[in-house]
């Protein structure tokens, strides 16, 4: 369920819209990463994710995301290869990284 804090006129039974965004970030980045430590099997375990955002000011938005990669291997560079390729592939990075034309219409 998506809602807001009660003193943002919500009544606090879930996630708001912008925590939403972050989450698909993650998890679009992650299911691309996994899929590809799996293809080549990878020795790459313990794969961890955290999102985070910096809001802006005005109007309300992010103005910085940051995804920050957690694993144990031994091969390090493989790990940095294989999260560049998952976040090439990742649509909501590139939606965000790209920007969108958003249309909104009463129907």
């Amino acid at each position: 369920m998506v809602d807001r804090p009660v003193e943002k006129g919500g009544e606090d039974r879930g996630a708001m819209g912008g925590e939403l965004l972050l989450v698909a970030l993650g998890g679009c980045f992650l299911s691309n990463l996994l899929a590809a430590i799996r293809a080549r099997e990878a020795p790459i375990q313990e794969v961890r994710v955290v999102v985070e955002g910096t809001l802006a000011e005005a109007p309300p938005r992010y103005r910085q995301i940051r995804m920050e990669v957690q694993a144990r291997t031994e091969d390090r560079a493989l790990l940095e290869k294989l999260v560049t390729m998952a976040e090439r592939a990742c649509i909501v990075a590139n939606t965000l990284r790209g920007g969108v034309d958003l249309e909104v219409r009463v129907v």
